[in-house]
């Protein structure tokens, strides 16, 4: 009989915990509004504070990741965790501007960045031999899911009682689950006796090699693997929650389509973004990530070149099946090519100065939809512009170093 093993209650509880503290990264949009109501803050300074937030929050993957080396991703979680709890409940009781600046924009944006893709990414190059690209994978689609649970749940509770009442459901449920984390989580399967998920005799020395095996931050940037990853990885920022994130649903409503019909665009995107996701990861296990990055990247620069011209709910529908199933699909194949190029030991840090180098796009997206649109009256150039970024992306990925095994791993001096 097959013992259970225990990286799958790390799994778990890392789901569980993804799925409740990366679900206020969608509240902007759902509190904007109330504040410009009750503060009479304009709009904005409002979308400073959120566009703050993107940077710290890329900017705590590798602060964070650099914490997953040294400490092990147990006391990261709890660290960012109480955080994102502690920023949450003390954001019901902002009074001016400048209180929400550093709530919103350093407090919790370090709080996600710490406990996002670069924890999820450490656990499961540390407790799995087998299925690394599926974990990955089910970590995304946590993100996703939470988002989806938790935002129609805040949305209800705002309209009758209140934009404060809507984050205590956030508030709440972050400090619930830093139990099982404190409980439940472990930084290594040495912790309980065990050996990673999948390790075989055959194969232990030659896996416990990569798995010490490091590449220095200084040595990593004078790798054009490095910056290939990390420039592919901004073009995804800029083409995914940056740019749609931020701007689909205010376009979709110029082109005659309804907020509801705009949002349930939405919807159907993160349902299938979920699905994109999973897929990808069993993919990344058994193919070449690097072609995987080239027809994700494709494909979405193909769907954005579309939206342009998309008038009707056919072509709304079509393109949020496109997009969302490629939205996060990114995510396994840049994390196994970051840790087969560079050794897992450092697969926290270098892949969370890549993560921030997501979200630095993120940010310009954010910022750039909103001023094209001032510009020149609609988003057309700007999607436009991001089709062309998608295709170079493509090119990007297509000259990272293949994979390669453990024994055959680089570490620069």
């Amino acid at each position: 009989m097959t013992r259970f093993h225990y990286a799958f209650v790390v799994v778990a509880v890392t789901f569980v915990a993804l799925l409740v503290s990366q679900a206020i990264r969608a509240t902007p949009g759902l509190i904007i509004l109330p504040l410009e109501k009750e503060f009479g803050w304009d709009r904005a300074s409002i979308s400073l504070a959120v566009a703050a937030s993107l940077i710290t929050f890329g900017l705590g993957g590798p602060l964070g990741g650099g914490l997953v080396d040294r400490f092990g991703p147990r006391r990261v979680l709890i660290a960012g965790i109480a955080v994102i709890s502690a920023g949450t409940w003390t954001l019901m009781h902002v009074r001016e501007l400048w209180q929400f600046y550093a709530i919103w924009g350093l407090a919790i944006g370090f709080g996600t960045g710490a406990t996002g893709a670069v924890v999820s990414a450490a656990v499961a190059h540390r407790w799995f031999r087998k299925h690394q690209g599926i974990v990955v994978a089910l970590f995304g689609a946590a993100i996703s899911a939470g988002q989806l649970i938790f935002i129609p749940a805040m949305a209800s509770v705002l309209v009758t009682d209140g934009w404060r009442a809507a984050l205590t459901l956030i508030a709440g449920a972050t400090a619930i689950v830093l139990v099982p984390v404190v409980v439940l989580m472990r930084d290594r399967p040495a912790d309980v006796g065990l050996a990673p998920y999948g390790e075989d005799a055959a194969t232990a020395a030659q896996e416990r090699a990569m798995d010490a095996q490091r590449t220095p931050l200084r040595a990593a940037v004078r790798t054009a693997d490095f910056w290939l990853l990390a420039g592919s990885f901004f073009v995804c920022g800029y083409t995914s929650n940056g740019l749609i994130g931020t701007h689909l649903i205010p376009h979709a409503v110029e082109h005659g389509f309804t907020e509801v019909v705009a949002a349930g665009a939405i919807a159907l995107l993160g349902s299938l973004n979920i699905v994109g996701t999973l897929a990808s990861g069993w993919l990344t296990d058994r193919y070449d990530p690097r072609r995987l990055l080239a027809a994700y990247y494709g494909f979405r620069a193909l769907s954005l070149l579309a939206l342009p011209i998309v008038y009707d709910v056919q072509g709304l529908v079509l393109f949020s099946v496109v997009y969302g199933l490629d939205w996060i699909a990114t995510v396994p194949p840049t994390v196994s090519l970051t840790a087969s190029r560079f050794g897992r030991a450092s697969i926290g840090t270098l892949y969370g100065w890549i993560w921030f180098s997501h979200m630095i796009g993120a940010a310009l997206a954010a910022y750039a939809g909103g001023l094209f649109r001032l510009w020149f009256g609609d988003y057309h150039l700007t999607f436009l512009s991001a089709a062309a970024m998608g295709f170079i992306a493509v090119g990007l990925a297509l000259r990272i170093s293949p994979p390669k095994p453990a024994a055959a791993v680089p570490i620069p001096a």
